[in-house]
């Protein structure tokens, strides 16, 4: 049996499509794809106003999401997150000032809400390499440094790894 891809979709409560444009100005090679609205005739469980979107495709740094305006039966939680890979420093501050802007908040060890309340982990590449180094001294002192910290420090956490 084959699929073409899996994509994970986001439920939302009236902000999908607000949702969808925020992420896409904030990642590369990102787009809205298309845009199913509600006809206002359709009796649906939930019901928003005619021309409200109901769903939104679109692709964030190449990956496809979709964005459900569901209604209010489902909250976002720290149960899921999606986890942004970040080359460098410069990146991780991008990315943590972009999507806590507004409204989003700061959690610990990397993590985020944005300001329509999905939870984002904003990782510097390197980071599981060095939780899993082979000397458990030097990956403890890392995690030590990391539980400490909100927005991630790689060169902060490789310096406690070496103990300075």
């Amino acid at each position: 049996m084959m699929i073409s891809s899996i994509s994970p979709c986001l439920w939302f409560n009236g902000e999908a499509e607000d949702a969808a444009k925020f992420y896409v100005s904030i990642f590369p090679d990102s787009r809205i794809d298309s845009v199913s609205r509600y006809d206002g005739g359709t009796r649906l469980p939930v019901s928003f106003p005619k021309g409200t979107a109901l769903m939104v495709e679109f692709t964030l740094a190449g990956q496809r999401f979709q964005a459900l305006n569901g209604g209010p039966q489902f909250k976002h939680s720290e149960a899921i997150s999606l986890s942004v890979s970040c080359r460098d420093a410069k990146d991780v501050d991008h990315y943590w000032s972009a999507l806590t802007a507004k409204g989003g908040a700061e959690g610990p060890c990397g993590w985020c809400k944005d300001r329509f309340g999905v939870s984002w982990q904003v990782v510097p590449e390197g980071l599981g390499e060095l939780l899993s180094d082979p000397d458990p001294g030097r990956a403890g002192r890392a995690m030590e440094a990391m539980l400490k910290m909100k927005k991630l420090d790689l060169a902060a956490m490789r310096q406690a790894a070496e103990g300075r």
